[in-house]
């Protein structure tokens, strides 16, 4: 017996010495980030699309409350992510855009891709109803898709006038809106999905790549002045309505989040606006990078179930999580499909180099 009060006895004094360290000591990771919990504000750039998603109050509130951070994001374009000394993360919104960082930056930063968004189109319905009678789009289960994507790409290269499809209100050729693929990630993934339309349905290579270069230069160059920022550009697509913008390249968020924000505009916006989904299309991926122990914090934070399902409801951003799943059904927005297929894969970052070089001297 007393040899088990002694036992029990030097238990008891370990235990609340241990505790006591605990009490003492707060818990930090070891490679030196602020403890778990402690207060810290993380500051680094974000593509342009998840700028709202960060501002939510919800999300705001689960990561202070929940893991101690506050986050100060600056918009920037994915391709524009430059000077991080002293940033805690960059969030651009593709896996080329990730990898045309890795090669500028060794230290190994961390990263993962937290959500996920095809690329898309959006038009007005008018628009939608000339394509479809023009044979380049189909709606499937109550979604769109352009069908012939390549025949909508023949004649904006032709130079086709809106109204050889029926839509003489609309002023000049047919053409499709982007923003500027040179800093903006939405432009630059569609800028690789063209040149692999024009490269017979192949991802281009670096050595075939010569051969797409002066018609993906030529389209872009017809498009003018575009904007840098794929938010601005849904903006403007937006408030200036059809006769400004017939078609737009962006995200299938986007539409989501804008219905959900301002729902005195839903039934108008359904009514006119519609997604088209390319075939195929490519996905843009949102990979987070930790380029320090606080950003790693973030990074881990956003995984957070909550945080997910907010992302999907509220702003659209299918998970980059294994195992969660995104119902159309719970959105504000018809005609979004449940799964997105008929994808195709990005050129290499070496191949995309070469064909930004040659829409920026366009």
């Amino acid at each position: 017996m007393k040899s088990n009060a002694g036992i029990a006895l030097l238990v008891a004094v370990v235990a609340v010495s241990v505790g006591a360290y605990f009490l003492t000591h707060k818990t930090s990771s070891p490679t030196g980030a602020a403890p778990v919990g402690e207060p810290v504000t993380v500051t680094g750039p974000v593509g342009g699309e998840k700028i709202d998603l960060l501002n939510d109050p919800a999300v705001a509130n689960i990561l202070h409350d929940r893991f101690g951070l506050t986050v100060k994001a600056d918009k920037a374009g994915s391709l524009e992510m430059t000077g991080l000394t002293g940033k805690d993360f960059a969030w651009p919104s593709s896996q080329v855009a990730l990898e045309m960082f890795k090669e500028k930056d060794t230290t190994g930063s961390r990263n993962e891709v937290i959500f996920n968004s095809p690329v898309v189109l959006y038009s007005w319905d008018k628009v939608v109803q000339a394509l479809q009678q023009a044979h380049l789009v189909k709606q499937i289960d109550g979604a769109y898709y352009v069908t012939d994507f390549r025949g909508l790409i023949d004649k904006i290269q032709k130079g086709a006038k809106w109204e050889s499809l029926g839509l003489g209100d609309l002023y000049g050729a047919v053409s499709i809106h982007t923003t500027d693929p040179t800093t903006s990630n939405s432009g630059m993934m569609f800028c690789g999905l063209l040149a692999n339309l024009l490269n017979d349905g192949k991802v281009v290579t670096d050595a075939n790549v010569d051969h797409v270069l002066g018609p993906t230069k030529s389209f872009f160059a017809q498009l003018g002045l575009m904007e840098r920022s794929s938010a601005d550009l849904f903006s403007q697509f937006v408030t200036q309505g059809m006769g400004s913008n017939p078609i737009m390249v962006g995200y299938e968020n986007q539409l989501v989040e804008f219905v959900l924000q301002h729902p005195e505009h839903a039934p108008l916006i359904k009514q006119q606006i519609r997604i088209l989904y390319p075939r195929p299309t490519v996905w843009s991926n949102h990979p987070m990078i930790a380029l320090t122990p606080n950003g790693e914090r973030l990074l881990g934070a956003l995984k957070d179930p909550e945080i997910q399902r907010i992302a999907w409801e509220r702003h659209g951003f299918r998970s980059g999580m294994v195992g969660i799943q995104n119902d159309p059904k719970v959105l504000e927005v018809v005609g979004i499909p449940t799964r997105i297929e008929n994808v195709m894969q990005m050129p290499r970052p070496s191949v995309m180099q070469k064909l930004l070089g040659a829409v920026g001297h366009g």
